[in-house]
């Protein structure tokens, strides 16, 4: 049999394996009970929206891009207005730009804020294999930088793979950072030391007792419409491993439902891409430039994906660094528990001094 053929074959042997212990230890059960979960109020996810603008990056990509203006002021000086703060929000691997569903509702109308998909991501357009790196998100933030906010003061959100992002460009744009931004949050992330499994396990729950991550993963890009076909069917176990791994409590079913869809909605193939560049992720040494402005740490202290040990670490290493841990919480922090991280974003904004924050 072909290396090919063995690799599917394992696929499907951890498909069916990991099925039959599902069903074990009440996978169905276990879902239901997750729907069960009903919050005060059903949040609208994705449903808080701008007209598109799209950013070309420096390799030709396009990046979906979305820009909330604050209300105008009803009185205005006759002095030139300065430009105002700008926030943009950089989102995790596999998610996309509606993630920050409760910090978009909590600046709306107040501070100009931007959201992005990662290349790859959302609506944003396919990247070619060589450029699915972090340092090439990097580059791309710095594009909808330029393309959205070429002026003014600028506070820089990303959560997991967003925070890697926002790591890549204070490596590539030190002189960026005290200047131009003038702010930045790094939520459930890192800088390196990073064990991949434990990010891709809830994008691919059905063959993640396979075998060794590292040694499949290539193969499985090769076969990535096979791949996507056993998320479809394990569903029901993909729910349940978002719920176990996303989060700390048992947040409302709506909130693991929305995290389960963007999962889902990623093609394993783009899952393939990325996944290379978190083994290899080794820049610790340049986040001391993030000393440079005030900066917010945030992370759930049941973080399973990115631990808070990787925080901690962040937080150590960032001189004048706030540290926010959100006990109980899982790596999905900004949804779980999203009135602290607001909290937090808004004490940082009020730390710049720069003019339009709240």
């Amino acid at each position: 049999m072909s290396v090919r053929g063995k690799v599917i074959g394992a696929v499907t042997v951890g498909a069916v394996g990991l099925a039959a212990a599902g069903a074990g230890v009440g996978v169905n059960r276990q879902r239901r009970r997750i729907a069960g979960r009903a919050p005060d109020d059903v949040p609208a996810f994705g449903s808080l929206r701008s007209e598109p603008i799209t950013v070309i990056a420096d390799d030709g990509t396009p990046l979906h891009v979305e820009v909330d203006e604050p209300e105008v002021p009803a009185k205005r000086s006759r002095r030139k207005p300065k430009p105002p703060l700008t926030v943009i929000f950089a989102h995790g691997y596999a998610l996309e730009l509606d993630c920050w569903h409760f910090q978009r509702q909590h600046y709306r109308g107040h501070v100009r804020t931007v959201f992005y998909d990662q290349r790859s991501h959302g609506r944003s357009g396919r990247s070619s294999i060589g450029n699915a790196t972090i340092d090439q998100l990097g580059r791309d933030l710095l594009s909808v930088i330029e393309a959205v906010a070429p002026e003014g003061p600028i506070v820089l959100v990303g959560h997991s793979m967003g925070g890697m992002t926002l790591v890549a460009l204070a490596e590539q744009q030190p002189e960026l950072f005290g200047d131009r931004i003038v702010g930045t949050a790094l939520i459930s992330t890192t800088a390196g030391g990073l064990e991949p499994s434990r990010i891709l396990f809830p994008m691919v729950p059905a063959w993640g007792s396979a075998g060794p991550v590292g040694r499949t993963i290539s193969a499985l890009a090769r076969t990535h419409k096979i791949v996507d076909g056993f998320r479809r069917a394990g569903k029901d176990v993909a729910l349940v491993a978002t719920a176990q791994l996303a989060f700390g409590d048992d947040v409302p079913g709506s909130y693991v439902e929305f995290v389960d869809q963007m999962l889902s909605a990623t093609p394993f193939e783009v899952v393939a891409e990325f996944f290379p560049g978190f083994s290899s992720l080794d820049k610790f040494d340049s986040v001391e430039v993030l000393s440079k402005v005030p900066t917010a740490v945030i992370c759930g202290t049941e973080d399973k994906l990115t631990s808070i040990g990787h925080s901690r670490k962040l937080h150590s290493r960032i001189d004048g660094s706030t540290l926010l841990e959100c006990h109980g919480a899982g790596h999905m922090v900004i949804l779980e528990r999203h009135s602290e991280v607001n909290g937090e974003l808004d004490r940082l904004l009020a730390a710049t001094g720069a003019e339009d924050a709240r």
